[in-house]
């Protein structure tokens, strides 16, 4: 065999190994991103039961007498403001991720406000429809939390493998970018105070 074959089929060789690489590789990145997609259909999916919930916790509480309609006009505001906001999971930017949470965070406050003036109402935290309501509000809650959890260590992954190398290289010629994940909101490290 001669040295112009030689380096030939080590080319060759070179390309192939390249080109398994690059596929192997790229496979890998869709299925990340797939599961990136995923997480996030999984925490809306989630926020929307919360959203659910509150026209059924709302309805309760507009039973009570003399309850505060104040506060349950922002419950129903905010949820209204939260369901407007839609992110596309194809394309899940930074500002639209801030202003998913800063929606979600409003809802979050007007359900905070109306379960502290719920403290005034012992017929309101005696009626059984209502404890029933706000034990799947706090165990929508916490699967929340677990959604965004997983939705973050997707984007963790995720991110890994499109910024190690060599996958580095294909995913700027796939196109892949590295994704934002949640973030707390500024000043969530302060415990909120309740009054009643």
């Amino acid at each position: 065999m001669n040295t112009k074959n030689l380096i030939i089929i080590i080319i060759l060789g070179v390309v192939l190994l390249f080109g398994f690489r690059a596929c192997s590789g790229y496979n890998n990145m869709v299925s990340l991103d797939e599961n990136v997609k995923n997480k996030w259909a999984n925490v809306q999916s989630d926020y929307q039961r919360r959203s659910d919930l509150i026209p059924n916790l709302v309805s309760t509480v507009k039973g009570a007498a003399n309850f505060e309609q104040e506060t349950l006009t922002k419950v129903i505001e905010a949820r209204s403001k939260a369901t407007q906001v839609q992110v596309d999971p194809t394309n899940i930017t930074p500002e639209k991720l801030a202003e998913f949470q800063q929606a979600q965070a409003g809802v979050s406050s007007a359900l905070g406000r109306l379960l502290a003036v719920v403290e005034n109402y012992p017929d309101l935290k005696a009626n059984q429809n209502f404890r029933d309501l706000q034990a799947q509000l706090e165990g929508t809650e916490n699967r929340i939390k677990v959604s965004r959890n997983d939705f973050n260590a997707a984007v963790q992954q995720y991110n890994s493998t499109v910024r190690t190398f060599p996958n580095n290289i294909f995913a700027g010629m796939f196109g892949f970018r590295t994704k934002d994940g949640f973030q707390a909101e500024a000043g969530a490290e302060k415990a909120p105070q309740v009054q009643f």
